[in-house]
């Protein structure tokens, strides 16, 4: 428990400690984010924050974890996708080159050892995968890199739902005695606190692609770093309630654009903060909402760690159907098609009336 104060504070403190110097960096070599039709803020903004996080959680790992080569494999590997992120940020690179750059350092996990070698089957057995593990890492590090990226679009909303995840990682890493995943989630996490003092309602920077890129690889590495641990960890429902939000907002995305006939990978302003900024809740609002609902799914992640297998399967399917029912609820699930009908009857009820 020591360690894991020690290396909490210590994150905190650097983070705190260098974000206002990149935010100055930031101007200084055009990494910006100018508003348009899609974003929400009205004015310049830096946007290399992603670098402070990047800072206090390398600094400290180093200095207070222990260096296994999983961890020096994360380390490289988040490396990449950092510098990867700073040239979106300064340049705006094709997205072709970003997925290509999101490959290599997921690769670079796979050759330190870093994959899904085994995973839990709902009936009680576990699943050994020896070769198809490479590109189920491979498709979970992108994945949920990409996903974190999406869920970025309000102030303070991706760096709370990543300090969320990494807390939830480290109490299920700390329950089953893995103190090597626990303490790194820790240091994520409270390398993100320190970060969100300057990008909560109203922020002074943003974390940009770089930002959000290396949380979402960072928390996808410790997850399947957690999956090689044990029985319990190893349940594949595990990490994906812990990263909940972002699974399933661009799950839902993906599912929207399909059905609306659009391209899956044209930004639209349908994901779950759009919705609710869009019933009425203010942008504090929404953002401590689905704070609350990250939680109640990183909660239910912990839960399973103590079940049978085949109770966190029945916990894992209601809680998956309770998100659609919300998700349908806020509109998420919509689409224009089904938006226009419900207008057109809503319209000819008026008119019968």
């Amino acid at each position: 428990m020591a360690g894991l104060l020690k290396g909490f504070f210590i994150a905190f403190l650097v983070s705190l400690a260098v974000t206002p110097l990149i935010r100055k960096m930031a101007f200084r070599i055009g990494a910006i984010d100018r508003p348009d039709a899609r974003k929400v803020h009205s004015c310049v903004m830096p946007r290399l924050g992603g670098l402070a996080i990047y800072l206090a959680f390398t600094l400290t790992v180093l200095l207070a974890a222990p260096i296994s080569k999983s961890m020096i494999g994360l380390l490289v590997g988040g490396t990449l996708i950092l510098l990867l992120g700073i040239a979106d940020d300064v340049m705006d690179i094709p997205p072709r080159m970003k997925l290509l750059g999101q490959l290599i350092a997921a690769g670079v996990l796979v050759a330190f050892g870093i994959t899904v070698a085994r995973i839990t089957n709902p009936f009680g057995s576990v699943i050994e995968l020896p070769i198809l593990g490479i590109p189920l890492t491979i498709l979970w590090v992108v994945g949920v890199t990409n996903a974190v990226n999406l869920i970025d679009g309000l102030d303070g909303l991706a760096g709370g739902l990543a300090s969320i995840a990494g807390l939830t990682l480290a109490v299920v890493g700390w329950f089953e005695g893995e103190v090597t995943i626990a303490l790194p989630a820790v240091i994520l996490s409270a390398s993100i606190i320190g970060f969100l003092k300057y990008n909560f309602h109203p922020a002074k920077i943003f974390m940009g692609d770089s930002g959000s890129m290396f949380l979402g690889y960072i928390l996808a590495g410790l997850s399947v770093i957690g999956l090689t641990k044990g029985a319990a960890v190893v349940s594949v429902f595990v990490p994906i309630l812990i990263l909940g939000i972002p699974i399933f907002d661009t799950l839902f995305a993906i599912a929207r654009r399909y059905i609306n006939n659009q391209p899956i990978f044209e930004a639209d302003k349908e994901h779950l903060h759009h919705r609710l900024l869009a019933l009425g809740l203010s942008h504090r609002q929404t953002v401590l909402c689905i704070y609350g609902i990250s939680g109640l799914l990183g909660a239910s992640a912990v839960l399973l760690t103590f079940l049978t297998t085949a109770q966190a399967f029945a916990v894992f399917l209601g809680v998956t159907l309770l998100v659609l029912i919300g998700a349908n609820r806020v509109g998420v699930l919509s689409t224009r098609a089904m938006q226009r009908m419900q207008q057109v009857e809503a319209k000819n009820r008026n008119i019968g009336a």
